[in-house]
């Protein structure tokens, strides 16, 4: 009874904060629930505490480093292509039948956490559709719920949010690319810029219809909440009937990209999708959460990677914006399993980790992945353009293995710089966190594929 009381306390609270309606005492409650649990996990790796992290407000005594001459003091990065008895892969066959599995379980075991065997099964249901324009195109749109089977634990209900709209005129299936969608407060305005402004520039709905694709928003955290305190809910939650992780469960990330891919099971059934042709797109948390949906689900044909910095494609090694004491900390570790808090607490480094970024981005190989950033001058410093760039230069042997080409340099570009000529791309616009200004450049990119 204890459980139930405290699983519909944190259910309560999260639907506050879903909605945008929460007050400070819910989030005050959040909090406390999150450090009890931060607490368990801590006690179960066998630490007390993590080192702090820098902080992102450049004026702070504790400043993250934004000088480059100061990024790169580590002197290697695991190669991806060495096996774990420290052979060398010399065959595509050695890559998909050793090495690829091999890294699997470290990210696995490290990182992102295992996917249990036991999850139960998803139930879609079309809940209504719609006729209408977006831009100028005609559209049909379908608001779905994947209902997740609770028969096992009914306490805790699951239902994937996901919206699929297809252009009406459409002759056969389409191409979609999925977005993880972002759900934002009632009454919520973006920031305004105070940049010259031109004429409004299609939405990248509007660009991807105009392609002749679809498209496709996932709500996250319908799937599992983006806090510690919803660890013991969600999908995460359901599995483990209410109690609290192991150190190599599961994290956020992992569960929103077990999400995407029962979203791609329903796409195999729905005739208006041409379900070899899904991508995968987000931006900043949801990069990371795209390129680990990428790196597990090779159904997936192609990622776009938008600001994704550290716990994505960044490279853990860089000393530049955000590091590993920032994921370890109690706001951000839920994303990860429990096993990867203790690279941020002494004697353990960034350093020690067995595995870095390229090789998240080597295991999409030989499929195309589109890596992109915002500027450091212009407010994405955070997440380290460079540190991204890197990690897609380094992963280009594996894709040269498998027959496909890399990004072909490791000399950073200079800003607005569009490199597209292998099946790595990447491309830093001038502007700040926001994938916008890349969207032309990807669905340039992505048209090689999608055709």
């Amino acid at each position: 009874m204890k459980k139930l009381f405290l699983f519909i306390s944190i259910f309560l609270l999260l639907a506050c904060i879903a909605s945008g309606q929460f007050s400070k005492a819910a989030m005050d409650s959040i909090n406390k629930l999150t450090r009890e649990d931060y607490k368990n996990m801590l006690d179960q790796i066998g630490i007390t505490s993590v080192r702090p992290g820098p902080s992102g407000n450049p004026t702070a005594p504790n400043a993250a480093n934004m000088d480059e001459s100061k990024a790169g003091q580590y002197t290697s990065l695991p190669d991806p292509l060495i096996l774990n008895n420290g052979k060398r892969v010399k065959s595509a066959k050695e890559w998909w039948k050793k090495r690829r599995p091999e890294l699997i379980e470290l990210f696995d075991n490290e990182l992102y956490g295992r996917v249990p065997d036991n999850v139960p099964e998803v139930t879609w249901k079309v809940l209504n559709v719609t006729r209408d324009s977006v831009g100028s195109v005609p559209v049909v749109t379908k608001k779905l719920s994947g209902h997740v089977d609770n028969s096992a634990y009914p306490a805790i209900v699951v239902n994937i949010d996901l919206t699929l709209t297809t252009p009406a005129g459409a002759v056969g299936p389409v191409p979609v690319i999925m977005e993880f969608g972002f759900v934002f407060p009632a009454g919520w305005k973006p920031p305004v810029s105070n940049r010259p402004q031109g004429p409004p520039e299609p939405t990248w709905m509007e660009q991807i219809l105009e392609a002749g694709w679809g498209y496709a928003i996932l709500i996250p955290v319908s799937v599992q909440a983006d806090n510690g305190a919803g660890l013991t809910a969600g999908i995460i939650g359901l599995v483990n009937k209410g109690e609290r992780r192991k150190p190599d469960d599961w994290g956020a990330l992992r569960a929103w990209a077990w999400g995407a891919s029962m979203a791609l099971d329903y796409f195999e059934t729905d005739k208006d999708v041409n379900a070899k042709k899904v991508g995968i797109e987000g931006l900043s948390r949801y990069g990371k959460a795209s390129i680990v949906t990428m790196a597990y689900d090779e159904r997936f044909a192609i990622g776009f990677i938008g600001s994704s910095g550290a716990g994505g494609v960044k490279l853990y090694r860089r000393i530049f914006g955000e590091q590993i004491e920032n994921l370890a900390a109690s706001g951000e570790y839920h994303w990860f399993a429990g096993n990867f808090i203790k690279y941020g607490a002494d004697p353990l480094t960034q350093n020690d980790l067995p595995l870095d970024a390229h090789e998240l981005v080597a295991l999409c190989a030989p499929r195309p992945v589109f890596i992109g950033s915002g500027s450091t001058e212009n407010g994405d410093a955070w997440i380290d353009g460079k540190g991204m760039f890197l990690a897609g230069a380094y992963a280009g042997p594996v894709y040269e293995l498998l027959g496909k080409k890399g990004l072909g340099t490791t000399e950073h570009p200079p800003l607005e710089t569009t490199l597209t000529d292998g099946d790595i791309a990447y491309r830093q616009h001038s502007g700040g966190h926001t994938s916008g200004p890349n969207w032309p450049y990807f669905i340039q990119f992505a048209k090689r594929y999608l055709k």
